[in-house]
């Protein structure tokens, strides 16, 4: 029985398939289809570690993030600057702040 999933996988998926006896038919995104695909994987990243709550999830967010800057040409450094430029501007989430309402 084959299980269709045409989904952006990890790069060691394939291997994986294949070395528990079963076979894994693949295909090479392009650059368009890659981010589109990339934004796909972060939602669905995203909601698995909604659904369980487990911080191991969290690193699969990462790992696409990390993908998904590099397809924008910005580096890990890059990002980090980027996210403490806006830490230093607008703040972090550390004091747990709750907008009841602006008037």
């Amino acid at each position: 029985m084959t299980k269709v999933y045409n989904k952006l996988v990890r790069d060691k998926i394939p291997e994986i398939i294949e070395a528990s006896g079963k076979k894994a038919k693949i295909r090479i995104a392009g650059d368009a289809e890659y981010k589109t695909l990339l934004r796909r994987k972060l939602q669905e990243e995203v909601n698995e570690f909604l659904e369980s709550n487990d911080p191991k999830e969290l690193a699969d967010i990462i790992e696409v993030i990390l993908s998904l800057s590099k397809t924008y040409g910005i580096s890990l450094t890059e990002l980090l600057k980027m996210a403490e430029k806006k830490r230093a501007e607008r703040g972090g989430f550390d004091r747990r702040i709750v907008l009841l309402s602006v008037q």
